[in-house]
Formats: structure tokens, C-alpha cells, sequence
């Protein structure tokens, strides 16, 4: 015969036992909303998608294929003769926009990581005035100053092309860049600058001893994001630069322009081949640009 537990229970345990748990108050819930999070995640993927699916399927379609009714379906002849044409066409300007947006990004983010460093660590008078001023650069529109900066490249007699716009990428990409060593600096502990103040460094010794090591994450996203700046440009290449010694974006407008009319393959093909090298670098370097983004934002 069972025999019932004379032992005592406490309250809060006793309530325990007899609350239902949450997960049989709510069956099957946490299964439920990570099934409607991906299919969130997969609906907003496939709205992306859907430019890149018209791109790719229209630069392998022929001429009379290639039209904008038949935008969605796919090629009734594969062919690869609209990516001949755009490699053909592009190539030079793609080793036009390599040259120019390698220094340009190097030069920034270099210029930047000293400001940064010397905004954020050297305290002397008016250095706010000076952060709030080179900050101030971010938010003056290009085609706000395109007509007097392209009266000063003419008062300067500098040539059009590749220099110019390095010498251009590298000022506009200052502010920006600034801005993200300095708060990143910010984060660094201050026992790190004042060690090398007291072992005898100087500013540059402990820039380059001390801060340069530990900045890998803030070169990282600047380089990207001057790279990708510089190489999408299209209001400077055309202001500062001609077809024959300008970038890529040129270069693909003009391609548009020629073959927009007869085939949509060409311009398409076009765009996908001048976008792979930024393609690329996010590819390889996207997970060290949202690292490189979050180790700054603890201080601003």
C-alpha cells in the first residue's frame, strides 16, 4: 500500500512544482519564432536577389533575346559573347581604377589614423574646433563643390586622370576616416600611452609602437570603405577624367550608352564584371569589417 511523504515542502518549491512551466504554457514557441526569423531572413534575401538574378541571366542572352519582356525568364541560347564584349571594353579601366584606388585608400587611412591619434590622445588647445572642422567635410555634398574645386584643379594646371583623382579621393576620405581611428583610439586604455610616456616615447614613437600594432581591426574597415568609396565614384571621374584615362565607372557608361540601344546583355555584363572586384573584398574582408566597426563603437 503506497504510503504518502510526511516530509515538509517549501512554499516556494511547492509553487514551483505546481506552476506550469513556460515551455507547456507556450508549446513549441521558441521552434515557432526561429521558423518565422528565417523565413524573415529568406524573404528579405530573395528581395535582394532579385536585381542580381536579372543581371546575371540578361548578360548571358543574345541580342534579340535580351529585351525588357523577357527580363525574368532565362536565355533561350546561352552565349558568353556580351562578357567577351564587356572584358574586352573594360579591362583597361579596371587597371586604371586599381591604380588609383589602392594609394588613395592607403593615403587616407594612414592621414586618418594620425589625426585620429592626435585628436584623441593629445589634448591641446582648439582640438575640438579642429575634429568639428575636419568632421565638418563629411557633410558638404560632392556636387555642392565640384564647380569650384574643378576651377582649382585648373588654377593648380593638374593634369586630368588617375593623379587628380587619388590627390581628390584622399581629401574627401579624410573626415570619414578621422573619425572612425578617433573613436577608436578612444577605446584604448590609457595605461598603454601613459607606459610609453613614462619609458621616454614621444608621440610618434608611441604612435608607432604602441597604437599602430593594435590598429588593424580600424585599417581594415577604413581600407574598405575608401576602396569601395573611390571605386564606385562617378561624379569626380567625369569632371577629372575622360574615357581614355579615366575609371571603370566611366569607362561602364559608356559602354551603357553604346550598347543600351542594341543589347542589354552587354551593359549587364558589363555591370557584373566592373562590381567583382569590390565583390571580392567584401567577400574576403566582410567579417573583419563588422569586427573592425564594433571595436569602435564603445567610445564616441
Amino acid at each position: 500500500m503506497a504510503t504518502l511523504s510526511t516530509q515538509p515542502v517549501a512554499p516556494q518549491e511547492a509553487a514551483r512544482q505546481l506552476a506550469p512551466s513556460s515551455e507547456a504554457r507556450r508549446p513549441g514557441s521558441p521552434r515557432l519564432a526561429r521558423t518565422l526569423r528565417y523565413a524573415a531572413l529568406l524573404l528579405f534575401l530573395l528581395i535582394v536577389l532579385i536585381p542580381v538574378y536579372v543581371l546575371l541571366v540578361t548578360s548571358f542572352k543574345g541580342p534579340g533575346d535580351a529585351s525588357p519582356a523577357r527580363a525574368w525568364s532565362l536565355p533561350s541560347t546561352w552565349t558568353l559573347e556580351n562578357w567577351r564584349q564587356a572584358e574586352e571594353a573594360l579591362t583597361p579601366a579596371i587597371w586604371r581604377t586599381v591604380q588609383m584606388v589602392v594609394p588613395s585608400a592607403i593615403i587616407a587611412a594612414v592621414l586618418g589614423s594620425l589625426n585620429g591619434f592626435v585628436l584623441s590622445r593629445w589634448s591641446f588647445r582648439g582640438a575640438n574646433l579642429v575634429f568639428t572642422l575636419i568632421l565638418f567635410g563629411m557633410f558638404i555634398p560632392y556636387q555642392a563643390v565640384i564647380i569650384p574645386l574643378n576651377e582649382l584643379v585648373l588654377d593648380l594646371q593638374l593634369s586630368s586622370g588617375i593623379p587628380t583623382l587619388i590627390l581628390l579621393h584622399v581629401i574627401f576620405g579624410i573626415p570619414i576616416t578621422t573619425l572612425i581611428f578617433r573613436n577608436y583610439y578612444q577605446t584604448v586604455p590609457h595605461e598603454l600611452i601613459e607606459a610609453a610616456r613614462i619609458d621616454g616615447a614621444g608621440m610618434l614613437r608611441t604612435y608607432w609602437s604602441v597604437i599602430l600594432p593594435i590598429s588593424v581591426p580600424s585599417f581594415v574597415v577604413v581600407l574598405i570603405w575608401q576602396f569601395t568609396s573611390a571605386w564606385n565614384d562617378f561624379l569626380f571621374a567625369v569632371f577629372f577624367s575622360s574615357s581614355q584615362n579615366g575609371p571603370v565607372t566611366l569607362a561602364l557608361n559608356n559602354l551603357a550608352n553604346g550598347a543600351l540601344l542594341t543589347n542589354y546583355g552587354v551593359s549587364m555584363a558589363g555591370a557584373l564584371y566592373a562590381s567583382l572586384p569590390t565583390l571580392v573584398v567584401y567577400i574576403v574582408l566582410g567579417r573583419y569589417f563588422i569586427g573592425g566597426l564594433m571595436s569602435g563603437s564603445v567610445k564616441s
